[in-house]
């Protein structure tokens, strides 16, 4: 059944010039209006064609100019993504056939979709529920292999199941609650008042165990968010470059060169690491600088990981010493770069986590890769832990609200 009336009609795919674009349209009339504007060598209409059939033929104008040669797609209601009648006209991908076409679907009934329309039919009419239209998105914007696993775990169902079955026995228990205050001299089969306390226990600690995974899955989601930090000139933009594989920040022998933050997307074995390159931290000399210094301070402060470079053919400095301590309460994994030079620091009672490698021959590169991904790893962002993830800050802050009812 579809709540809506009209019908929508949108281009589907990416603009630009490809192969195929696909015209989709979504609503009771969506069959009827693309028949209007199309035409097969066999005189064969939409109307008649089965559902989830293909079928070969011309996009015409009110003219009966062919406009477009296209394949249709049928697919009828309720067995599609919106629960509604859907058509995808598959045109020639440049932006005029699509263009064109679109237009002919608009003047024959149907109203261009806003942005999400699909989606949102796709949820009021019943096809997905909250948690999986807004996987939809998730899935689209996947930047590595893990965070789409994620999404599409979301997206069949996996969270949506378990918040299903931790509703279920809220209900039954609230039932039971509500049974002995009415009915307390009742010779009731229930569960007694301490198996109930248990029961209550039992589902808090299933919520706090959703929330506590929300870290994992909003890694998978946005990305580990990891600054490199350090002082002017020990290798962190040439860090950022190596492990990118290719020159994304200048580096030069002058200190302060990078004076903002450099953000850029990392893909470590399928997982994603948002990676950010900072200004070096000194006393800051002019205006321009000292503000990058205080972004690299605040993108240290709220990193899931931190990323100290150290200049190993130099003594520690002071602000070595200060960042070092500055980070201790920190996820911080020190990198002892420049390790094709003679070594002369001195990393004595630091007692944090070492790499060593060389940012300009790439040794040491594949340990500190496998160090990060250990971190997401730990922070339970493996492969195993994909379903049921906790990805959004609504889904979170909705847990958190019931922990909190639960606990009152």
């Amino acid at each position: 059944m579809s709540y809506f009336d009209d019908t929508i009609a949108a281009i589907s795919t990416p603009s630009g010039i490809g192969g195929i674009g696909i015209v989709r349209l979504s609503g009771k009339n969506a069959i009827g209006i693309a028949d209007r504007i199309f035409t097969s060598p066999k005189d064969r209409t939409l109307k008649k064609t089965p559902s989830h059939k293909i079928i070969y033929g011309h996009i015409v104008n009110s003219n009966k100019e062919i406009v477009d040669e296209v394949l249709i797609s049928i697919m009828r209601a309720p067995h599609t993504y919106t629960k509604e009648n859907i058509v995808e006209i598959n045109c020639h991908g440049g932006a005029v056939p699509l263009r064109r076409v679109l237009e002919l679907a608009l003047k024959n009934g149907a109203r261009l979709a806003r942005p999400g329309e699909f989606t949102q039919r796709a949820f009021i009419n019943g096809r997905i529920d909250l948690a999986q239209a807004e996987a939809v998105l998730d899935a689209i914007n996947s930047a590595t292999e893990q965070s789409q696993k994620a999404a599409m775990e979301q997206l069949s169902g996996g969270l949506s199941n378990k918040i299903n079955i931790l509703r279920n026995k809220l209900v039954e228990l609230t039932a039971f609650v509500e049974a002995h205050i009415d009915f307390p001299e009742e010779d009731m089969e229930s569960p007694s008042l301490n198996d109930m306390q248990k029961r209550a226990l039992k589902i808090c600690g299933e919520i706090t165990k959703l929330i506590e995974g929300s870290r994992h899955g909003m890694i998978l989601r946005e990305g580990l968010k990891t600054a490199i930090i350090g002082r002017p000139n020990v290798g962190k933009s040439s860090l950022l470059n190596a492990l990118l594989e290719h020159d994304r920040a200048i580096v030069t022998e002058l200190p302060g060169t990078t004076r903002d933050v450099i953000e850029e997307y990392l893909d470590l074995n399928g997982f994603p690491v948002r990676i950010m390159d900072t200004a070096g931290i000194r006393e800051a000399k002019d205006v321009a600088e000292k503000e990058g210094v205080k972004r690299s301070l605040r993108a240290m402060k709220g990193a899931d990981l931190v990323l100290l470079v150290l200049d190993g053919s130099e003594d520690l400095h002071n602000t070595d010493r200060e960042l070092i301590e500055r980070s201790a309460l920190q996820n911080t994994i020190l990198v002892i770069n420049k390790t094709d030079r003679s070594q002369m620091i001195d990393l004595k009672n630091i007692g944090q986590e070492t790499v060593k490698i060389s940012a300009l021959t790439g040794a040491g590169l594949d340990e500190l890769r496998n160090k990060i991904i250990d971190v997401i790893s730990d922070a339970g962002g493996g492969e195993a832990s994909h379903s049921g993830l906790v990805t959004n800050i609504r889904h979170v802050h909705a847990l958190e609200k019931a922990l909190a009812s639960m606990n009152s």
